[in-house]
């Protein structure tokens, strides 16, 4: 055996126990962020109906300047706004009735229907509120795009800053086993 197979062999074996390293790793953030999570479904609740409720109340002041427009005066940004919260209100409605059962029992519902109508309803209801601004000016369409992305990109940041520290200042062994610890 010549020193570069030796070499090949040594890099192999390396790679692969960085490998496994990473793997264990993931599994580890990926168990940690379990424990952490099992314990704030009335948080996310909380969020969730802070979400709805908002998405509500910005779809009902958005739409209401074309519920006195004539037929057929609406432009198209217009219409894809009239259209996603006119399916996202009702959805949104029954969400919040939703997590207060929820929260009631104490236990998410599992199903897999409720999940598809939470993703439709906040979608349609983010279409609506962007198109809506679209339509008042593109500028404003745009920029409650970016917004969203921007506030999407804080919103993650700050809770998994919170989330860890919260770990760390927990007298709980099973929390202060962080995945970067």
């Amino acid at each position: 055996m010549d020193a570069n197979e030796r070499d090949d062999k040594s890099w192999a074996r390396d790679a692969a126990e960085l490998e496994e390293q990473w793997r264990q790793r993931a599994a580890a953030e990926v168990a940690w962020w379990e424990r952490r999570s099992a314990g704030q479904h009335d948080e996310v609740l909380r969020q969730q109906n802070l979400m709805y409720g908002g998405l509500i109340a910005i779809g009902v002041v958005l739409v209401q300047p074309f519920l006195t427009a004539p037929p057929g005066t609406l432009d198209l940004t217009a219409m894809i706004c009239v259209i996603a919260l006119s399916v996202a209100i009702p959805i949104l409605a029954a969400l919040v009735v939703l997590n207060s059962q929820e929260t009631y029992r104490r236990r998410p519902t599992p199903s897999r229907f409720v999940h598809v109508a939470r993703a439709l309803a906040l979608g349609a209801g983010f279409t609506g509120v962007v198109t809506g601004f679209w339509h008042i000016t593109p500028f404003a369409g745009v920029g409650a795009l970016a917004a969203a992305a921007l506030a999407l990109a804080v919103q993650s940041a700050g809770y998994v800053r919170v989330e860890r520290e919260a770990a760390k200042a927990t007298p709980e062994q099973q929390d202060q086993d962080t995945p970067d610890s």
